[in-house]
């Protein structure tokens, strides 16, 4: 009986914390001009294996659509195909790009937009000889 009411008061208590957790909120951003200008700065890129990465808008200051650009080096893909819930625009700047969805894929060029839909196998990767540049625009289902 004792072991019964120990266990009881544990998961009340942990009831409370999940509810008191799930009731905390982001803080509300103040956005202004300052804030809501992103120029490049290659200083605060994020070197990966195959180049690097910039957020212009990521998810923690954005309400819902986040945007990065992806330089990657030729021969070479940030990641392997993949899939998720959110739909996902890729636009490349520079560069040619091999777009795989669903199982086929298409060799690219500049001023073009890649749309992945969502829970689509997708990826992409450098199919030239020198780097590929790209946006990422991507929906933040929070």
């Amino acid at each position: 009986m004792e072991i019964l009411k120990y266990i009881t008061a544990i998961s009340m208590c942990i009831l409370f914390q999940q509810t008191i957790n799930a009731q905390k909120s982001k803080e509300p951003i103040n956005y202004t001009i300052e804030n809501c200008v992103n120029e490049f700065d290659l200083t605060k890129a994020k070197k990966t294996n195959v180049g690097y990465q910039y957020w212009f808008g990521d998810k923690n200051f954005t309400e819902e659509n986040t945007l990065k650009m992806s330089i990657v080096e030729p021969g070479k893909s940030t990641h392997a195909p993949h899939r998720h819930p959110e739909e996902e625009f890729f636009y490349i700047l520079e560069g040619k790009a091999t777009f795989y969805l669903d199982g086929k894929t298409k060799v690219v060029g500049s001023n073009t937009s890649l749309y992945c839909p969502p829970n689509s196998e997708h990826g992409i990767s450098n199919a030239g000889t020198t780097d590929l540049k790209y946006l990422v625009i991507k929906k933040d289902l929070r």
